[in-house]
């Protein structure tokens, strides 16, 4: 198939095109570099293709408390790419089935995190400009089916671990700050202070597993929202103390700070739809992609973990 990937170089999308490459696939890959997304005809040059699936994972966002401070620039920036890449979809490319990424903040954290409820209620407030650009993402798809008769996919991802992270010193999310911070007292005797008490609850899904898990989607199913997370929560303590037993390092040394943002307490998806649809999914164990993201670490030390 000819397929066309938004945000192809980032992490999720440098995994994602490799897989795909894997299976014989002719790939176009963007970034913001060879096409900006918030102009509107930046994709006309592509205007000759005719492409089979067209996979918009690129979002104008950050880890961390990025954005706390970015609110305006987020909803200005991801309604213009999400409306520009829906707009060419439509006019230039509608025999294509369109995949996209939603985002597990959009879920109002006082309801069960299922896909009947992801556009229920309201986000939590600190995410709520992100979150709600991704809910629009998600209801232009519905009305360009509804009148138009496109196809879409629309999967919504716990946070994404593995190698292959930035390197760009950006913020990072939570489990790689984790693993920076943790190899960083081992190695150079820095204190170790986390975010939050520690009792904050995260879930992660392997890069590689993901991707592996949004082809198979592609092929198989129409016109659907699907979670795709472990099912399963663990405390940023537990993470930490799994760090620290392939790191070498005392967890008691760790320190918590809790004046920091931690943003949602708890963030677990509900999966029944993605094991009914894919009922022999299955994952890389945590412990397993913990050491293989640390190993990366160690491989991208100089960029990493400078002294």
């Amino acid at each position: 198939m000819k397929i066309l990937v938004t945000g192809g170089t980032g992490f999720l999308g440098t995994m994602l095109c490799s897989h795909l490459e894997a299976q014989g696939h002719e790939l176009t890959r963007i970034n913001s570099r060879n096409c900006d997304l918030t102009q509107a005809d930046s994709l006309q040059q592509f205007n000759g293709e005719r492409f089979d699936q067209i996979y918009h994972l690129a979002a104008w966002t950050q880890a961390g408390d990025f954005c706390l401070f970015h609110p305006g620039e987020q909803w200005i920036i991801n309604q213009k790419l999400n409306t520009n890449v829906l707009t060419w979809w439509q006019g230039q490319q509608p025999q294509a089935k369109l995949i996209c990424m939603g985002t597990s903040c959009a879920y109002d954290p006082n309801l069960p995190l299922r896909e009947e409820n992801y556009l229920t209620g309201l986000p939590i407030d600190s995410l709520f400009t992100y979150a709600m650009t991704k809910r629009m993402l998600y209801t232009g798809l519905l009305a360009l089916h509804r009148q138009y008769g496109l196809n879409y996919l629309c999967l919504v991802p716990s946070t994404l671990y593995g190698p292959g992270y930035h390197t760009d010193g950006r913020q990072m999310h939570f489990i790689f700050d984790l693993i920076r911070k943790i190899i960083r007292g081992k190695l150079y005797g820095e204190p170790v202070i986390l975010w939050g008490d520690g009792y904050q609850s995260r879930e992660l899904v392997y890069v590689g597993d993901f991707a592996q898990i949004a082809i198979q989607l592609a092929q198989s199913v129409d016109n659907d929202l699907i979670n795709i997370g472990a099912g399963e929560e663990f405390t940023i303590r537990h993470f930490a103390e799994l760090i620290c037993q392939e790191v070498g390092y005392d967890f008691q040394q760790i320190q918590f700070d809790t004046s920091r943002y931690v943003g949602a307490k708890s963030k677990c998806l509900e999966v029944e739809r993605l094991h009914q649809r894919l009922p022999d999914v299955s994952l890389t164990p945590l412990a397993k992609g913990l050491a293989q993201t640390i190993q990366w670490f160690w491989q991208e030390q100089e960029k990493l973990l400078p002294a």
